[in-house]
């Protein structure tokens, strides 16, 4: 599977974006957990590998929103991610290039408009307090009545 990571166009990657696999480093090693005598075998858990910082792929703008956005998952300006969910190689090397993926749509997303603050119209706080003043008579026709 050495083809190159395609991220088709959206918000904030209007153009795609295409990672070359010479810059994608996979390793192989054996996987934990169920399996029986196979998992003692067969190296089944894949740590896909790639530097943003030294990337060609991104421009400098995407380098600094990935290098902002990625950096608690970031080693020295390299993104790792660790597959090891299916018992097949080739299942967890799609698995981690999805995530790898989801991790860079997610990251190149322009932020959230900022938000404006607003005070309340007059008519709303008069809905308010209206609503106060309805809900505290139907709690004082719960009370008690007083002894006569």
């Amino acid at each position: 599977m050495p083809d190159d990571l395609i991220i088709a166009p959206q918000r904030g990657v209007p153009a795609g974006l295409t990672i070359p696999a010479a810059e994608l480093v996979e390793r192989f090693s054996r996987s934990s957990g169920p399996g029986g005598q196979g998992v003692n075998t067969t190296d089944s858990r894949v740590e896909l590998r790639w530097d943003v910082l030294n990337s060609a792929a991104v421009t400098e703008i995407q380098r600094a929103r990935l290098l902002q956005e990625l950096a608690p998952r970031l080693v020295d300006g390299v993104l790792s991610i660790v597959a090891s969910e299916q018992r097949s190689q080739l299942q967890n090397r799609t698995a981690a290039r999805a995530r790898l993926t989801n991790y860079l749509r997610e990251a190149l997303l322009p932020p959230p408009p900022p938000r404006r603050p607003r005070t309340p119209s007059r008519a709303a706080k008069a809905r308010r307090v209206e609503a106060k003043r309805q809900r505290g008579d139907l709690k004082t026709t719960r009370r008690r009545p007083p002894p006569d």
